[in-house]
C-alpha cells in the first residue's frame, strides 16, 4: 500500500481503519511497516493511539485487539510470527515509538483505568510515591471528563501493553491455553531480556536507517527537585543526567531510562493492587510517619552533635517530618471521601504467572553483577548506570508492592489447587540463588542444596517475605484437605524450600537482628544517615549500602508493616504451635488416604463378577466421592503419601520436632483407630434429636479426617438417573414394573410367604436386597420411613443400563459366531440365569439358617 506524502493525517488514519476491516492480517502489518518507514513523526503521532489500541485492545475490555493472550505459534503460526516480528523490541512498532519519542510528543492516558490505589490517590490530589506519575497529571479543564496522564510514546505503549493483561478478559475458548505458549507471555520475556539485560553494561541499541533520528532518545522532561518526592526521588536517569557530566559519554547513560520506565510500569500495573483495608492503613498519617520517627530516634541517639553532616541531615529530617505532619490531615480527610475508588481486585492465574516471570528475570538481572562489582568499593562514580540500577531495582521498585500483592493473594485466594500459581511465584522470589547467572560448582548434593552466606543480606532485607508469609501459608494449609494430592504437593514444596540447608539459620539470624534491643550497641556508623550531596553520581538520592544489619532489618520491617507492628517470630512458640498442628494434620491425612485406598480396594474386590455385566444390583452409596482420590486411584494415594512424608520430614528438620511430640499431639486429637482398622465417626455428642457435632468434629470433617457413613435410605427405584443409564428406557421400565407390581401385588406376596423352595426363590427376586437390614441414621426421618415399608415387588431398572445392554449385545454377537440364532441364545441366557438364581437361593437360605 503506497500513501502519497501529501495526504492529510486524518486521511491516513481513515485509510488504516478501513484496511483493518477489509484486508487480511499479514497485509495490514506489511502496510503498517511501510507507513512507519515512510511517514514523518508529525503524521504518525495521529495514528499512534489508534494503533496501540488496535493491538492491545481497549482499556474497557470491549475491543480485543490482536488477542495476544490467546495467540499461539502451534495454532496460528503465520499470524503468530508476524505479530511477534512486528512487536519485537527491535521491530517496527518500537521504531515508531522511538520516532515519536524523539519529537517529545505526549499522549493522554485516563487515570480511571489505572490500578485502584493509584487512581484513588490521584483523584484525591495526592501524588503517588512512584516517580512514574510525577509531572504527568493533567487536570481537566472546566467541563472536562476526568484526570489524564500526559505520557511519552514509550510510556504510553508500555501502559497499554501491561494493562492488557488485566483489562482484557480471557475468551471462553481460552481456558485450556498454556500461558507460557502465548504471544503475550513470550513478548514479556523478550522485553525483559532486552531492556533488563543480564550480560553487559549497555542496553542493545535499535538499528536505524541512515539519516533517521537517533534511536531511543532520552526523555526531555527536566529533573524534578528532591523536595517534590518527600523521601522518594525522581527518575534515576534524570538525576544522573542532570548532575553527572563526567559519565555522559557512556552510552548507558542515554539508554538506562528505558529499563527504569519498563520496570516501573510493569510493577505499577501488575503489583499495585491490594485490598481496601490495606489502602486505608497506608494512607493514614500515622503510617506515613512511623518509619521517619524511627529513623529520627536512631539518628538523634546514636550520633553525637559534633558531626555537622549528621546535624544537617537531622535538621532536614525534622523539617520533612513537620511538612508531612502539616499536610497529612487533609489527605486523611480526603481519602475517606474517595475510599470507594479502590475496587476489590483478584488477580487471575495468568496474571500471577506473568508476575513470576518478572520476578525470575529480576533476580537474574539484579544478581548478574560480577564479584568485583559487588564489593563496597564498587559503589563509586566509576560504576555504570546500569550496574547501579541493578543494585536498586528490587529493593526500591519491587519489594514493597510485591509484599502487599502477596499478602492480598494469601488472604483472598480461594482454598483450592489454583493457589499453586501464587505459591510458586512466592517461592521464586524467596530463592534468588536459583536464577543467579553465575553458579559455583558444588562438590556434593548437600553443598548443591546449601544456601550460600552470600545471600544472607537478601534474606535479612526480605525478612517479612519469609516469616510473615510463611505464617500466612500455615493458616491456609490448616484449612485445606491435605488428602488431596495437589494440596499435599503445595505443603511439600514450601517445606522443601524452607528446609534448604543454612536457610533457616539465616532467617533466625534476621529475626535476632530485628528483635535485638534498640540503642544498646554504641558507636554504630549508620551510613544510611549520611547527608546525601545533591550533585553526586547516579542513585545519589538512593543512599549507599548500610553496614548496620540490625538497622537494615528494622527499617525493612517498619517500612512494610509500620513501627507499631506486632511481629510474630517464625521460630517462636506461636508459630511452632501452628507447625505442630500442621504436622498432626499431615499424619492424619496419611492415615485417611490409606483408609480410603483400602476401602476402594475392598469395594472392588467384593463386587461379584456378574455385577460387571449388570445382572446384580450396583451399590450406589459410594457414588459420591469426598475428594479426588477415588478418581485418580492408587497412584494418587502413593503420591499423596510421598509428599506428606517428605513434608513432615522437612518440617521436623527445620523446627527440630521430635517423634514423641508428634505422637502425643496425634493421640490428643483422637486419631486412634478402632479394632477393624477403620476410622471412627467424627467427634460428636448425643442430643435430643440425635448426634450433634462438636467443634472438633466439624474440624475433622472439613479437613477430611473423618466422615459419617452415608447410605442411600430411600426407594432404590426412585434414585436419580445415573450417567450409565438410558433415561427414557429407565422411565419406561419403571412404569412397566409399577404396573406389574400393582396388578400382581397379592400373588407376589402369597408366593413370598411360602416356606418351601419356591417361596425362597421368589423372595430372592421380588424383595429389595438389604431393605430389612437398613437402619436409619436420622432420628427425624425414622418414624416416617418406618411406616413406608413396602412388600415384594419386581424391579426391571437393571435393563436400562448401558452396561447390561452392551453385555446382551456382546452375548448375541458371540453366539452368532457359533451359528446360534437370537431365539436359542435367549433361551440359553434364561436357562443360565435360572441356574445361577437357584444356586444363589440355596446359598442365601443356608446362610440364614447358619446365622440363626
Amino acid at each position: 500500500m503506497a500513501f502519497p506524502h501529501l495526504q492529510q493525517p486524518s486521511f491516513l488514519l481513515a485509510s488504516l481503519k478501513a484496511d483493518s476491516v477489509n484486508k487480511p492480517f499479514a497485509q495490514r502489518c506489511q502496510d503498517l511497516v511501510k507507513v512507519i518507514e515512510d511517514f514523518p513523526a508529525k503524521e504518525l503521532q495521529t495514528i499512534f493511539p489508534w494503533l496501540v489500541e488496535s493491538i492491545f485492545g481497549s482499556l474497557d475490555g470491549v475491543l480485543v485487539g490482536w488477542n495476544l493472550r490467546c495467540l499461539q505459534g502451534r495454532v496460528s503460526p503465520v499470524e503468530y510470527s508476524i505479530a511477534m516480528e512486528f512487536l519485537d523490541p527491535g521491530g517496527p512498532m518500537m521504531k515508531l515509538v522511538y520516532k515519536l519519542q524523539a519529537e517529545d510528543y505526549k499522549f493522554d492516558f485516563p487515570v480511571s483505568y489505572l490500578p485502584g490505589p493509584v487512581k484513588a490517590s490521584i483523584q484525591e490530589r495526592v501524588l503517588p510515591d512512584s516517580p512514574l506519575y510525577h509531572n504527568k497529571v493533567q487536570f481537566p479543564p472546566p467541563g472536562g471528563l476526568g484526570l489524564n496522564l500526559a505520557l511519552s510514546p514509550f510510556e504510553y505503549y508500555l501502559f497499554f501493553f501491561a494493562l492488557s493483561l488485566i483489562t482484557q478478559k480471557p475468551l471462553p475458548g481460552a481456558l485450556h491455553i498454556r500461558t507460557s505458549d502465548c504471544a503475550y507471555f513470550i513478548l514479556v520475556d523478550r522485553y525483559l531480556s532486552w531492556f533488563l539485560p543480564t550480560e553487559g553494561n549497555v542496553l542493545p541499541l535499535l538499528s536505524s536507517s541512515p539519516g533517521a533520528p537517533s534511536p531511543s532518545p532520552a526523555p526531555r522532561t527536566p529533573a524534578m527537585p528532591f523536595a517534590s518526592y518527600g523521601l522518594h526521588h525522581t527518575s534515576l536517569l534524570k538525576r544522573h543526567i542532570s548532575h553527572q557530566t563526567s559519565v555522559n559519554a557512556d552510552p548507558a547513560s542515554h539508554e538506562i531510562w528505558r529499563s527504569e520506565t519498563l520496570l516501573q510500569v510493569f510493577v505499577e500495573m501488575w503489583l499495585h493492587h491490594y485490598s481496601l483495608e490495606m489502602y486505608q492503613k497506608m494512607q493514614s498519617p500515622h503510617a506515613k510517619l512511623e518509619v521517619l520517627h524511627y529513623r529520627l530516634s536512631v539518628s538523634s541517639a546514636l550520633h553525637s552533635p559534633a558531626q555537622p553532616s549528621l546535624q544537617a541531615l537531622h535538621a532536614y529530617q525534622v523539617l520533612a517530618a513537620l511538612v508531612l505532619f502539616l499536610f497529612t490531615p487533609a489527605r486523611g480527610v480526603s481519602h475517606r471521601a474517595n475510599v470507594s475508588a479502590v475496587e476489590p481486585f483478584m488477580p487471575t492465574e495468568e496474571h500471577v504467572l506473568v508476575v513470576r516471570l518478572l520476578l525470575k528475570h529480576l533476580h537474574a538481572f539484579s544478581h548478574s553483577l560480577k564479584a568485583e562489582q559487588l564489593s563496597p568499593s564498587a559503589h563509586s562514580h566509576a560504576a555504570s548506570p546500569l550496574e547501579e540500577f541493578k543494585r536498586a531495582a528490587v529493593p526500591r521498585f519491587v519489594q514493597q508492592k510485591l509484599y502487599l500483592f502477596l499478602q492480598h493473594c494469601f488472604g483472598h485466594w480461594p482454598l483450592d489447587a489454583s493457589f499453586r500459581a501464587v505459591l510458586e511465584m512466592w517461592l521464586s522470589y524467596l530463592q534468588p540463588w536459583r536464577y543467579a547467572p553465575e553458579k559455583q560448582a558444588q562438590s556434593s548434593d548437600y553443598q548443591a542444596r546449601c544456601v550460600s552466606e552470600r545471600w544472607a543480606p537478601f534474606v535479612q532485607e526480605n525478612l517479612l517475605m519469609y516469616t510473615k508469609l510463611f505464617v500466612g501459608f500455615l493458616s491456609r494449609a490448616l484449612r485445606t484437605d491435605l488428602v488431596s494430592p495437589k494440596n499435599a504437593l503445595m505443603v511439600f514444596r514450601v517445606a522443601k524450600v524452607f528446609a534448604q540447608p543454612n536457610l533457616a539459620e539465616m532467617i533466625q539470624k534476621g529475626e535476632q537482628l530485628f528483635l535485638e534491643p534498640e540503642l544498646v550497641i554504641p558507636h554504630r556508623q549508620h551510613r544510611l544517615l549520611a547527608a546525601p550531596p545533591f550533585t553526586s553520581s547516579f542513585l545519589s538520592s538512593w543512599p549507599p549500602a548500610v553496614t548496620d544489619n540490625s538497622f537494615k532489618v528494622k527499617s525493612h520491617v517498619y517500612g512494610l508493616e509500620g513501627q507499631d507492628c506486632k511481629y510474630t517470630p517464625m521460630f517462636g512458640p506461636e508459630v511452632r504451635t501452628l507447625v505442630l498442628r500442621l504436622a498432626q494434620l499431615i499424619t492424619q491425612a496419611k492415615q485417611t488416604a490409606k483408609c480410603l485406598s483400602d476401602q476402594c480396594g475392598e469395594s472392588a474386590a467384593a463386587r461379584p463378577f456378574l455385577s460387571w455385566l449388570g445382572f446384580c444390583p450396583t451399590d450406589t452409596n459410594g457414588s459420591y466421592a469426598a475428594n479426588d482420590l477415588d478418581e485418580l486411584g492408587q497412584d494418587s494415594v502413593r503420591k499423596t503419601d510421598e509428599y506428606l512424608e517428605k513434608a513432615l520430614e522437612y518440617l521436623c528438620q527445620m523446627f527440630r520436632l521430635s517423634e514423641a511430640q508428634l505422637a502425643q499431639l496425634t493421640l490428643a486429637l483422637g486419631t486412634t483407630q478402632d479394632e477393624n482398622g477403620k476410622k471412627q465417626l467424627p467427634d460428636c455428642i448425643v442430643g435430643e434429636d440425635g448426634l450433634i457435632l462438636t467443634p472438633l468434629g466439624r474440624y475433622q470433617i472439613i479437613n477430611g479426617l473423618r466422615k459419617f457413613d452415608i447410605e442411600y435410605q430411600g426407594d432404590a427405584e426412585l434414585q436419580p438417573i445415573r450417567s450409565y443409564e438410558i433415561a427414557s428406557l429407565v422411565r419406561l421400565l419403571f412404569r412397566l414394573s409399577s404396573a406389574i407390581n400393582c396388578r400382581f401385588a397379592g400373588q407376589m406376596a402369597a408366593l413370598c410367604s411360602r416356606a418351601d423352595f419356591l417361596g425362597s426363590f421368589c423372595r430372592y427376586h421380588l424383595t429389595e436386597p438389604g431393605l430389612a437390614d437398613r437402619h436409619l441414621l436420622s432420628p427425624v426421618q425414622r418414624g416416617r420411613t418406618a411406616s413406608r415399608a413396602q412388600g415384594p415387588r419386581l424391579s426391571l431398572r437393571f435393563l436400562g443400563s448401558y452396561r447390561t445392554l452392551l453385555s446382551l449385545l456382546l452375548a448375541f454377537f458371540v453366539a452368532s459366531l457359533f451359528c446360534i440364532g437370537p431365539l436359542p441364545c435367549t433361551l440359553l441366557l434364561v436357562l443360565g440365569y435360572l441356574l445361577y438364581a437357584v444356586a444363589m437361593t440355596l446359598l442365601t437360605e443356608r446362610g440364614k439358617l447358619h446365622h440363626l
